[in-house]
């Protein structure tokens, strides 16, 4: 996958748009819909911790309503 691809699944990361991040992540990685919230979640780790002013959202409204 692209870095633009990568970059984009960030991007939705950050902007709360978890549904498009975790297709975007199966789709890069190949894998299904556990493994992708596995990896959804490291990703959210590391982009809470290198980019903590880009979210707009506080822990505890990020997905909020979202169930999977």
């Amino acid at each position: 996958m692209s870095d633009d691809a990568a970059a984009e699944i960030h991007e939705n990361i950050v902007a709360g748009r978890m549904l498009p991040a975790l297709v975007g992540i199966r789709a890069e990685l190949g894998c299904g819909i556990p493994a992708a919230i596995d990896e959804f979640s490291k990703r959210y780790e590391r982009l809470r911790a290198e980019r903590p002013r880009d979210f707009t959202l506080s822990r505890e409204e990020y997905g909020r309503g979202f169930y999977s």
